[in-house]
Parts: C-alpha cells; structure tokens; sequence
C-alpha cells in the first residue's frame, strides 16, 4: 500500500465517513493540533528516564488518538447510532488526569512564582506539549462554535495541560535540577 494518494494535492482532506472538506477548516485545525500534541508527548515520552511516567503518558497518547478520531468524525451521534461510531474520550479520562496530577502534586512544592518553561530537557518537552495542548483546546473551542464538540472534550484538554505541567515540575525536581523562576524585569 503506497503512503500517498495524491488526495490532498488540492488542499483538501477526507474526515472520517469520507466528507471532503478543506485542510485549514476549524475541525482540521483542532484534530491537527491534538495530533501534533501526540507527536511531541512522543518525543518527551523517549527522553524521561522516570519508568513510573510513562504508563500514564502512554495512556495519554492512546486517548488523543481517539481524541483525534472523535473530532475527525463529523455527525458523530448519528454515526454512534448507527453502530459505525469511535472511541471516544470521557469523564473518566479526566478523572485518572485529576488523580495522576495529585498524585504528583504530592512530590513537588507549591508555586510561589511563576516558572519559566525549561530546567531539564524532559521537562522543556512537556512545557512544549502544555503549551500546544493549550492550543489545541483553543482550537476545539472555536470548533464547538461552529459544531458539535461533547463538552468533555474541552475539559480533558484543560486537565491535560494541567497534567503536563505537574510532570514537568516533578521530572526537574526527580533530577534535582532547580525549575526556572520568572524574574520580572525592571521598568
């Protein structure tokens, strides 16, 4: 099986169910962004030496891929209805989110000030990965405008960057590198 098809040479993409719509739609945008934010939690997952991370990053992986697969099928209740529907992400996604991040959260000393991005090269990955899964939740905000988005979709993406934003704190402090502080600069 060849890995083109020449169906995009006009600027257009088939979403799941076959739609033909064009690449820079509001829907493409958003499951585009939930698919970059896969691929960087995939460089972050080959650099973090943690084992005890890696399950629930992996698990975050598999859920953005339905994640993705959810906002790439437009009529998704109907399809649902129709026995041809996707996996899809749920409440209880955003629960194992809330319990890994207090779980984490246990490790790691409260906020003072505001953090700069960076410290370890793990955790400037994951600071990466919060800030695109951020886009990624705008972008799928501006499709729930437009069209049906389950509402969950939006909170998953809102805890997940809380998520990432724990692991990066807890990967600097597991390798006793100190988390970069926001000095404000003199006006």
């Amino acid at each position: 099986m060849k890995i083109y098809t020449r169906g995009g040479d006009e600027g257009e993409t088939s979403l799941f169910g076959g739609r033909r719509v064009r690449k820079d739609t509001p829907r493409v945008e958003a499951y585009g962004a939930v698919d970059e934010l896969n691929a960087i939690l995939g460089l972050a997952i080959a650099e973090i030496e943690h084992a005890d991370l890696l399950d629930p990053l992996r698990a975050i992986q598999a859920s953005l891929f339905d994640l993705g697969a959810e906002l790439a099928t437009p009529d998704l209740e109907q399809r649902q209805d129709q026995g041809k529907g996707v996996p899809r992400v749920g409440d209880r996604d955003v629960a194992d989110l809330e319990r890994w991040i207090d779980g984490l959260s246990a490790e790691i000393e409260p906020l003072h000030s505001f953090i700069v991005p960076g410290g370890t090269r793990p955790a400037g990955l994951l600071h990466l990965a919060r800030t695109v899964c951020r886009r990624a939740e705008r972008r799928v905000i501006s499709l729930a405008d437009r069209e049906v988005v389950a509402p969950v979709v939006v909170r998953y993406l809102n805890r997940l960057s809380d998520f990432l934003f724990v692991v990066a704190r807890v990967v600097n402090r597991r390798s006793e590198v100190a988390e970069p502080v926001w000095v404000g600069r003199e006006r």
